[in-house]
């Protein structure tokens, strides 16, 4: 059974989601502080954190940049601010998607179960490994990781879905509604700060020069478009 870890200062809404995510067979642990979720990510395995910004002491924020600092897998940030600003700096700190205080039970359910599902995809593959294999760029799909000049590294979930399927279809011009929906697995709604947000973290991390991508290459009013030279 898959299980998440809920790092939030509010009892009742950690004792609800926990509650609430059985439904879709999934347990829950936690906590109501950052270190607490902390260590608890160093004591158990789980599939997904669930983290919310405002937090006394160490906030959301910094909580992801410690969880990134050592893990991979997914997180989903809760946020009562309804700026784009706090969003945006989630995504690019590592957050695989967002959603805002007050929010339907339903839908952080059904985001949930699609992070977990996306996350554990590649994962359950068998038989021989299977990699792509670029100039200065290869992409392992068995262990979710890709390897550059600078070494071999794990990419949070949403990171490496984005790459692979831009990768999947080297050459192709990809619309921002069909990243979109491949990658997050829902309508678009014409909000393009998740896909630049992972564009932007891609770049950097990918790239030896990320203002001019050698990889992923922006297509001016249409979307992006994986290099067919590399």
């Amino acid at each position: 059974m898959n299980k998440i870890l809920i790092i939030d200062d509010d009892r009742e809404l950690c004792a609800l989601i926990k509650h609430s995510v059985q439904s879709e067979h999934i347990e829950a642990d936690f906590c109501n502080t950052g270190k607490e979720g902390l260590q608890k990510l160093k004591e158990q395995e789980y599939q997904l954190v669930v983290l919310d910004v405002m937090m006394p002491g160490m906030d959301g924020f910094e909580t992801l940049e410690e969880i990134r600092k050592e893990n991979s897998l997914p997180i989903l940030m809760f946020t009562s601010k309804n700026d784009s600003a706090s969003k945006v700096r989630g995504l690019r700190a590592g957050a695989d998607d967002y959603l805002t205080k007050p929010f339907d039970m339903d839908e952080l359910i059904a985001r949930i179960a699609s992070l977990i599902r996306r996350y554990t995809r590649f994962n359950q593959q068998t038989g021989t490994m299977q990699k792509l294999d670029f100039d200065g760029l290869q992409i392992d799909l068995e262990n979710r990781s890709v390897t550059t000049e600078t070494g071999t590294f794990e990419l949070p979930p949403k990171e490496f879905d984005l790459l692979l399927y831009c990768a999947k279809h080297q050459g192709k011009i990809l619309t921002k509604q069909q990243i979109y929906e491949e990658v997050w697995g829902e309508e678009y709604f014409y909000d393009d700060s998740n896909i630049m947000a992972i564009i932007s973290r891609l770049r950097k991390k990918l790239e030896v020069n990320p203002s001019s991508p050698k990889y992923i290459q922006t297509v001016k009013g249409i979307g992006y478009r994986f290099n067919k030279e590399v």
